[in-house]
Formats: C-alpha cells, sequence, structure tokens
C-alpha cells in the first residue's frame, strides 16, 4: 500500500467542468497526478491545460461513462503515461427535470444508464484493476436527490442517484479485503453549472430560505472530502456516505 500521495495518479469522470473540475483541481493541488475525463474532448483538454500547461502532471481524454470500453481505455491511458492508477471518482452525471409523470421509458433508461450504469462500469473496470494491484480509492458522486426523492432535479435523477448509494456499499464489500475502499458523497445543493440550471434566478432566495444554513455549498469543499477519502490512510472507511447538504437532510 502506497504511504504517500506522491506520484499517485487519479481519474475523474465529468471533469471539463463544475464540480468535476473542482474536484480534479483539488486532487491536483493536494499533489495527485490526475487524468481528467469527459464526453467533450475540447472543453476537457482545455482544463488540464489550465491545472498544468507542460502536460506532466494533468492530461485529458475522452470518456463516455455509458460505454464499459471508454473506461478501459482511459485506464489504459493512465497506465501509459504514469504506470498505474490509485484513485477513481465517479462524477459525471446528466441531470433533468422532467415532471415524473412525463418522463419516457427512453428519458429514464438514458438517465440511469449514464449516472448510475456509468458509476457501475467505473467500480468494475477499475476495482478489478485496483483490486489485482492491492490498493485503490473509488469516491463516487451521489446526491441529497437520492435521500430525499428529490426536490428540483427529476425521479429519474433521484432514482439513479439513489442506486449510486447501493452500489457503494456493493463494491465496498466486494473490494475491501483487496485493498480498495468504495465510499460516496450525497451533496446538494452547491454552487455549480447544475444548479443554476435547475433553479432560475428569481427562486434562489426561495431556496436558500429552504437550506438551514442559509447559502449554497463550495465545489471546493467538497473536492478536499475527496481528497481526504483518497488519502492511503482513510483505509479504514469505506461503504460510507458523507451527506453535505446545508442541513437540508440529517440522519
Amino acid at each position: 500500500m502506497p504511504n504517500s500521495i506522491e506520484c499517485q495518479v487519479a481519474l475523474v469522470t465529468g471533469a471539463a467542468q463544475g464540480l468535476g473540475f473542482h474536484i480534479a483541481s483539488q486532487l491536483f493541488g493536494a499533489g495527485y497526478n490526475v487524468l481528467l475525463t469527459d464526453v467533450n474532448s475540447e472543453a476537457v483538454e482545455q482544463s488540464a491545460l489550465s491545472l498544468d500547461p507542460t502536460g506532466e502532471r494533468a492530461s485529458s481524454c475522452v470518456l463516455n461513462v455509458a460505454k464499459k470500453a471508454d473506461f478501459e481505455n482511459a485506464l489504459n491511458i493512465a497506465l501509459a503515461k504514469w504506470g498505474d492508477l490509485h484513485v477513481l471518482v465517479n462524477n459525471a452525471a446528466v441531470t433533468k427535470a422532467t415532471p415524473v409523470m412525463d418522463i419516457s421509458v427512453e428519458e429514464f433508461n438514458e438517465v440511469v444508464n449514464i449516472n448510475l450504469g456509468g458509476s457501475f462500469a467505473g467500480c468494475q473496470v477499475m476495482g478489478k484493476y485496483m483490486a489485482e494491484k492491492g490498493y485503490g480509492r473509488i469516491i463516487n458522486m451521489a446526491s441529497l436527490a437520492g435521500q430525499n426523492g428529490g426536490t428540483s432535479t427529476g425521479a429519474h435523477y433521484a432514482a439513479s442517484k439513489g442506486g449510486i448509494l447501493t452500489i457503494t456499499k456493493v463494491f465496498a464489500k466486494e473490494l475491501a479485503s483487496k485493498g480498495v475502499t468504495v465510499n460516496a458523497i450525497a451533496l446538494d445543493p452547491i454552487a455549480s453549472p447544475m444548479v443554476t440550471a435547475l433553479v432560475p434566478e428569481e427562486r434562489l432566495p426561495t431556496l436558500l430560505k429552504a437550506i438551514p444554513v442559509g447559502e449554497l455549498g463550495d465545489a471546493d469543499f467538497i473536492g478536499d472530502m475527496v481528497v481526504q477519502f483518497a488519502r492511503p490512510d482513510a483505509r479504514f472507511t469505506t461503504g460510507t456516505t458523507w451527506d453535505v447538504n446545508g442541513g437540508l437532510f440529517m440522519r
């Protein structure tokens, strides 16, 4: 097991912008080599260059989380560039707020396939590699919607995020004896493009009043939480979900 983060490699999905980029930035700042991945090749390449213009410690590749083969390709890219992979952050997701009675089967399947299916494929592909190596850290980005059924988001989004909480436990049990931990962070609402897209400006004061702490969460703090889960000495924490919701959901 590595005893430090020096030369460790992290892969973040959905890292071209928003929360994914904040997570990648915090990992990079903590000393990790970071492979930023996204379906938007141009945007994710620019994001990686903004972290490290030399390309030595930050790089990018296209990854559609709905395709298992893309995870396998990304793993090969990380291995070719840095020789290993230690951390996976399953962050990529699609958000739709279609009313529950209007959601088509096709739209439901699309959202669940990307959000839940993508996290499953990532856990499976990278988890297998990490288990063979005897070390790894997997962090799944869940949501308050998966705990309370959602408010501004659609039923398919809430269902997919609830499923992520479950597969986190499934893979945590499967991989614990192999030196691999699997944890989740259930967040919302944070200052992010997703919240901006779902909540019109005129509704923001109402949203803030409903949050016990009275403000939106901070994406960089979420990134710091990911770094804590990713550390080598986080080996005794697995199968957990850390709540970051301003007091909207307490247990």
